[in-house]
This record gives C-alpha cells, sequence and structure tokens, in this order.
C-alpha cells in the first residue's frame, strides 16, 4: 500500500536565548515593545508535517509520498530527502517564493516567541491528489487552508480513504468546516486540546464523531492516546522514551505509526502501540527528523515498553 501525505514542507530555525524573556520584557511598555535578544546557539532543521510524517514512515519501511509546496530555496531539503529515500514526486517548487519558515527562539524558562511565514505552503491548492497514481491511503495535515479543504474533496471524490489531522490548522475553520471533513475522512487523530476545540466547534462528543468515520484518536501525551471506535474505546498506554529533549514532531512520527499500521492491516491495540513508539522515539533526539532506529531496534524498544513482541 502507498500513502499520500499532503501538508507541509518547512524549515525551523531553532534559536536559543540564555535567559528568561521576562528580564527583558517590561510588562507596562508591552505597547512600545522594542527587544533583541542575543541567541548564540542556532539550528535549522527539516520540517513541516507532510516532511516528517514521511521521514518516520519510511523509518518504519512505508511508502509514503509527501505533496506539499514548497519555495525558490528548496534545495538543501531536498537533497536530504533525496539520501533518505523519500520520493519527491508530488513536490511542487514554486519560485516566485520561500518554502515555508518558522522561526523559534526559545529561552531559558522553556517559553518561545515563534514568527511563522507560510511562504509556498499558501499554494498548496495548485497540487491535486489526482494527479497521484497507485494512492490507496491518504492524510490530510497541516497546509494551506485551501489546500486542506479541496485536498479532502479530492481524497473523498476518488474513493480513497484517509486521516484528517488538522493541528495547527485548526484555527484556519469553523464548526461547519470540520462537520464537512470529518464526514469526509475515515479518520480524525488530534491531541485532547485539538479535540476540545472540535468539541467545541461542532458540538459534537468524541463518540459522536467515531459514529461518522472508522476511528477517532486522540493523543493525550504521556497518558497515552485514546482510540474512539464505533462500539468501544482503546485505551493505549504511553511508551517508554530512554530520555526527553524535544517534543517537537512527536505527533507527526505518532501518525506515521498510525499509516504505518493502517497500511499493514494491523489491528488497532498493535497499530496504538506502534505510534506510541514512534513518538517516544522521536522525544529522544532534537529536531524533527535527526532519529533514527534499525527493525531489532524497535522491537526491542516495543517489548522493553508493552512487555510483549511485535508481530510485523
Amino acid at each position: 500500500m502507498s500513502a499520500l501525505i499532503c501538508g507541509s514542507m518547512a524549515y525551523d530555525t531553532i534559536m536559543v536565548f540564555h535567559d528568561k524573556f521576562k528580564n527583558h520584557i517590561l510588562p507596562d511598555k508591552v505597547h512600545i515593545l522594542n527587544v533583541a535578544f542575543h541567541v548564540p546557539d542556532m539550528r535549522r532543521e527539516f520540517g513541516g508535517c507532510a516532511g516528517n510524517i514521511a521521514y518516520n514512515l519510511k523509518l518504519l519501511g512505508g511508502e509514503g509520498k509527501p505533496m506539499g509546496t514548497v519555495g525558490a530555496d528548496f534545495g538543501p531539503y531536498a537533497e536530504w530527502m533525496d539520501r533518505h529515500g523519500i520520493a519527491r514526486d508530488y513536490i511542487k517548487q514554486i519560485n516566485e517564493t520561500y518554502t515555508a519558515q518558522a522561526f523559534i527562539t526559545t529561552d531559558m524558562d522553556d517559553n518561545q516567541i515563534i514568527a511563522f511565514h507560510p511562504g509556498a505552503m499558501d499554494l498548496a491548492h495548485q497540487n491535486r491528489v489526482q494527479n497521484a497514481s497507485g494512492v490507496t491511503l491518504g492524510m490530510v495535515s497541516p497546509d494551506g487552508r485551501d489546500g486542506m479543504l479541496e485536498h479532502a474533496t479530492q481524497f473523498a471524490e476518488a474513493g480513497i480513504p484517509f486521516i484528517f489531522d488538522p493541528g495547527q490548522g485548526l484555527p484556519l475553520f469553523g464548526g461547519d468546516d470540520l462537520k464537512d471533513f470529518i464526514d469526509k475522512a475515515s479518520y480524525v487523530c488530534v491531541n485532547d486540546y485539538e479535540g476540545e476545540l472540535i468539541q467545541e466547534r461542532t458540538g459534537w462528543s468524541p463518540h459522536e464523531i467515531a459514529e461518522r468515520v472508522e476511528a477517532l484518536i486522540i493523543t493525550r501525551g504521556a497518558k497515552g492516546s485514546e482510540i474512539y471506535l464505533k462500539n468501544k474505546r482503546i485505551d493505549i498506554p504511553a511508551a517508554k522514551p530512554h530520555e526527553i529533549n524535544d517534543p517537537t514532531g512527536c505527533g507527526d512520527a505518532f501518525r506515521a505509526g498510525l499509516l504505518y499500521g493502517l497500511m499493514n492491516d494491523m489491528d488497532w491495540e498493535t497499530t496504538g502501540r506502534i505510534a506510541a513508539m514512534m513518538g517516544a522515539i522521536k522525544i529522544e533526539k532534537h529536531g524533527t527528523q535527526n532519529h533514527g532506529f534499525s527493525r531489532a531496534e524497535f522491537e526491542e524498544r516495543y517489548k522493553e515498553s508493552f512487555g510483549h513482541g511485535l508481530a510485523w
């Protein structure tokens, strides 16, 4: 089976301020804010939801093709994808734009100031699901608003089951939009905060959403995750990380595990645990695409976390 992963491709520029923002921002002067932070530590990472999910799916041995729009500065990312065997068949370069970029400054209290430039991402609707061949499973992840709406419709019209993963794109949509996404999707995956927002905007409970899809998956960080089916709820425990360094991208790693389980007709108990294991492995490394493992290592980690082996 082959998955088409519609979503963002982005650069993440991460800087560390060796102090605390609160020591340099005067509360009574925020209306005339003019500050500069000295950030001696900086790194540039390859990211974006589609890129992250495709990278993690590749680690598991799954075939996933990201579909996204990028800018004239995409060269280094393209080389990275080629080195790691990630297909670029459906990456559209728009030379008049930059690739989407997040500029993140973190202080010693783990507070963050983020500036995000969407760039080519806002033109995601120029890609069409119909242009991809051999697709058996899809995903609609955070992307340009029009792209997310159109790709969901295109998957539904093509009869291709897909996961709706609104993520950071959730604020772009009202209740009617979200109801339409859910009615077209086969699966919905959100974190607990996003799940609360969807319930508030649609008026639908998790069980009511689960009645409209094959499964609703809600992640709860260190508390594990819940998989709502039409007639039951499955609780998935969290996997055990060896250390905690950077939670950024854990949700994308989790979603790659979901895709892998669905593509291989695994039961939900196994699929959920593979997804949880992917998130735990990712959290141990800084950046969203700097972790790796062998099949044997993954099996050992799975047994360590869940007390039994994994039948691939």
